[in-house]
């Protein structure tokens, strides 16, 4: 069975046709977000015309920001990244198109449902995954199986409230928020107050050797290990999969494992710290998986 996959975030969408096993033809495209919802799913239907140039295909599967009621195939909710996603009928407009079934999920579910299929989450029942980036992402396994909650909506990891002494109600519902800290957003907000010229995460951990900086970077990391440890405590999963193109600067993996286990009890420290294994391609494989 030949699927097309895509995995449609902010910033661009990735494309590829899955079969056997395998993603083929891997493609990137700018997603034009700021121009609404119903341009993504313009630029969707084009990019899968593109494929049926060269492919056929039997289903479609679809990793998306914003929550999902995958039942439905439809946003649940999206904030103003996507404007006028909220309520976009993905599923129901790709099968009118393209008359194939349609399955669509939130990204960071997808991500986990790819890495319990085929990365860091294939030895364990009960994990949980989170991803770093424009915000925080969350997923959560249990006995195997991805937990949705009873909405659709479970795994909100970045809406947990770390610093009450900030949450200002009506005018931001994340204020005082684990994302609002703990984000790549967070990291660089934070270095850009103490050098303009520290405008991404790459030119970050490029000075990581300035003392100032990688205090600033070690600051934010506590963040994370902070929220991590709600996290499993309440969960009591038996690993972590971390995600976000930050987890690949190894400085953040061993530093957080450092500081982790001292914040947590000695009954959780079975728990497994893991890089998540696949990547960019988690959300696609996820969808295929789907």
């Amino acid at each position: 069975m030949a699927i097309m996959v895509l995995d449609i975030g902010g910033t661009a969408i990735k494309s590829a046709l899955y079969r056997d096993n395998t993603l083929t033809d891997i493609r990137e495209t700018p997603t034009q977000a700021a121009q609404g919802g119903i341009h993504v799913m313009n630029r969707v239907k084009e990019i899968i015309r593109e494929y049926q140039q060269v492919y056929s295909f039997d289903r479609i599967g679809i990793s998306t920001a914003g929550q999902v009621n995958p039942v439905r195939g439809e946003i649940i909710y999206a904030n103003e990244n996507i404007p006028g996603y909220t309520g976009m009928k993905i599923k129901e407009m790709m099968e009118t198109e393209f008359h194939v079934p349609t399955n669509v999920e939130n990204d960071v579910n997808a991500a986990a449902i790819g890495e319990a299929a085929f990365g860091a989450g294939r030895q364990h029942q009960n994990f949980v995954c989170l991803t770093y980036g424009t915000g925080v992402g969350g997923a959560i396994f249990m006995d195997g199986k991805l937990y949705t909650g009873s909405s659709y909506s479970a795994g909100v990891f970045g809406a947990m409230v770390i610093h009450p002494e900030d949450r200002v109600l009506g005018r931001d519902m994340f204020t005082g928020c684990y994302e609002k800290y703990a984000s790549v957003t967070a990291l660089v907000n934070s270095a850009r107050r103490l050098d303009a010229s520290l405008t991404s995460g790459r030119i970050i951990f490029g000075r990581l050797d300035e003392p100032d900086i990688k205090a600033l970077v070690d600051r934010w990391i506590l963040e994370i290990v902070y929220g991590l440890t709600t996290v499993i405590h309440m969960l009591n999963p038996g690993c972590v999969i971390l995600g976000g193109g930050v987890m690949e600067q190894s400085y953040v993996l061993e530093r957080l494992k450092e500081q982790l286990y001292q914040h947590i009890m000695p009954s959780y420290h079975h728990v497994v710290i893991e890089k998540a294994a696949l990547g960019n391609r988690a959300g696609m494989l996820g969808a295929a998986v789907l």
